[in-house]
């Protein structure tokens, strides 16, 4: 009786190592493609930095005219 326990034993835990295993899968084939991966391994560097030129244009805001307060 004891074999028995044994084996049943045994073949549940490779079993539920299968079944980790296919989940660990499943969650990296789902965390793979997400945007701040995609952010954090520097796909968009190339690109200027927002709100760059409008740093560079604030000076002249004041003189377009306009009512004055």
């Amino acid at each position: 009786m004891a074999e028995s326990a044994k084996k049943v034993a045994r073949q549940a835990e490779e079993r539920l190592d299968r079944v980790a295993e296919n989940v660990r899968e499943k969650f990296d084939r789902v965390t793979q493609g997400k945007f701040s991966d995609t952010v954090k391994d520097g796909r968009f560097d190339d690109r200027p930095t927002p709100g760059k030129d409008r740093e560079q244009a604030g000076p002249q805001r004041p003189d377009q005219g306009g009512s004055q307060r």
